[in-house]
C-alpha cells in the first residue's frame, strides 16, 4: 500500500460563447490556474484543436501541474454531440463538423477525456459546487439568446442514449406559434428567449414606449442584449419591464410541466438574462411555477440563481471526467 496518494490534476474546458476557458483543478477541485482566449471561426477544426491543446498546456504550466499527473480533461461545448465517442457533429461558429475532440485530447495528453453539452456541464458544476449542491434532482434553465436546459438526477446528468437531453428551450408552448431556430413553431425559445424579448423591446422603442432603450441601444437587435434591457428597466422604461416579466412568467409556466414530470427539489436559473436581472427572473419564474404545478408539488422545490458564473461549465466538465475515472458521483460533504 502506498504511503501517500499522488496529487492528480483535472482540466475543465469551456468552448461555449465567444471565448475559450481552461481551468486546472487539484483533486479537491480547488482552481489552480486559468487561461482564456477568444474563439476564432477561421482555420477549421485542425487549427481549433491546436489552439485548445495549446491553451490547456499553458494552463497546466501556470498551475505547475506535470502533464503525467493529469487525471483527465472535460470539455463543455455547444452543438449536437456524440457523448460516448466525444465527437462534435457540428459547431457553425467555429466551422466544425465531425470533430473527434475526445480522441484528439486523449492522444495529445495521454489521459482520459470527456465531452459534454456546455449547459449540462454548467448545471453539473452548480450541482457539484454551486447553488444546486446537495440536490437529488436539479433542473436548470438558462435563458439567453436561446434557452438552454440541463438536469442532474441522483448525481448523474440526465441524457439520451447517445446525445444530450433536456432541450427545455424547444418545449412547445404556443400552438402554431412563432417560428423557432430549430425549424418548429411555438417553442419556448421562440416566445421567451432573448431574441424574442429584444424584438418586442425594439418595437416598443420604435413606437416611443421605451425612450431610455431607444436612446442607449436604438432598435438594432444586436444592441438590445440583457444588460441593455436591465439598464432600460432601471431607467424607468415600464414597457420593457412588462415585456421581460411576461417572458419570465412564460418560462415559469412552461417549467411547471418539467417539475410535474421530474419532481426536482431544485430549479436552477442562469444565463445572461438571469445574471443581469436576478430578482425579476427568480420572482416571476417562482410565482408562475407555483401557480401552475400540481398542488402536491407546490412546496417541494426551491428556485435558485446559479452562483458560479463562467466557472460553472469548466467546473462541471472537469468533475464529469473525474466521475468517469473514479466513479465518484459527488464530492465529500
Amino acid at each position: 500500500m502506498r504511503a501517500e496518494i499522488e496529487q492528480r490534476y483535472w482540466v475543465g474546458f469551456d468552448l461555449g460563447g465567444s471565448k475559450m476557458l481552461a481551468v486546472v483543478y487539484d483533486d479537491a477541485f480547488r482552481p489552480l490556474a486559468r487561461k482564456r482566449k477568444k474563439t476564432r471561426g477561421q482555420g477549421g477544426a485542425r487549427e481549433g484543436m491546436r489552439r485548445i491543446i495549446a491553451l490547456i498546456e499553458s494552463a497546466l504550466e501556470a498551475a505547475g501541474a506535470p502533464p503525467e499527473r493529469l487525471g483527465g480533461i472535460g470539455v463543455g461545448c455547444p452543438g449536437p454531440l456524440d457523448l460516448d465517442k466525444g465527437v462534435v457533429h457540428e459547431m457553425p461558429n467555429l466551422g466544425w463538423k465531425k470533430v473527434k475532440v475526445k480522441a484528439e485530447l486523449e492522444r495529445a495528453f495521454s489521459c482520459p477525456a470527456a465531452v459534454a453539452n456546455d449547459v449540462d456541464a454548467g448545471v453539473y458544476g452548480e450541482y457539484r459546487a454551486g447553488a444546486a449542491r446537495g440536490a437529488r434532482c436539479v433542473v436548470g434553465v438558462f435563458p439567453g439568446t436561446g434557452i438552454g436546459g440541463g438536469g442532474v438526477y441522483d448525481g448523474r446528468i440526465i441524457r439520451g442514449a447517445r446525445g444530450s437531453a433536456m432541450e427545455i428551450g424547444h418545449v412547445p408552448v404556443v400552438r402554431d406559434g412563432p417560428l423557432c431556430g430549430c425549424g418548429r413553431r411555438g417553442c419556448l425559445e421562440a416566445v421567451a428567449g432573448r431574441l424574442a424579448i429584444s424584438a418586442a423591446a425594439a418595437m416598443a422603442a420604435y413606437r416611443g414606449d421605451a425612450p431610455s432603450l431607444l436612446k442607449d441601444a436604438g432598435t438594432d437587435l444586436q444592441n438590445i442584449r440583457s444588460r441593455a434591457l436591465a439598464d432600460a428597466i432601471a431607467a424607468g422604461d415600464g414597457a420593457i419591464e412588462s415585456i421581460v416579466r411576461d417572458a419570465a412568467r412564460t418560462i415559469g409556466w412552461s417549467m411547471a410541466g418539467i417539475v410535474n414530470v421530474l419532481a426536482p427539489d431544485t430549479v436552477l436559473l442562469g444565463g445572461g438574462l438571469v445574471n443581469d436581472m436576478p430578482e425579476l427572473f427568480l420572482g416571476e419564474v417562482d410565482a408562475a411555477l407555483r401557480a401552475q404545478v400540481m398542488p402536491s408539488f407546490v412546496d417541494t422545490f426551491r428556485v435558485v440563481a446559479a452562483q458560479l458564473g463562467d466557472d460553472a461549465a469548466v467546473m462541471g466538465a472537469a468533475a464529469l471526467v473525474q466521475q468517469a475515472v473514479d466513479g465518484q458521483l459527488a464530492p465529500d460533504a
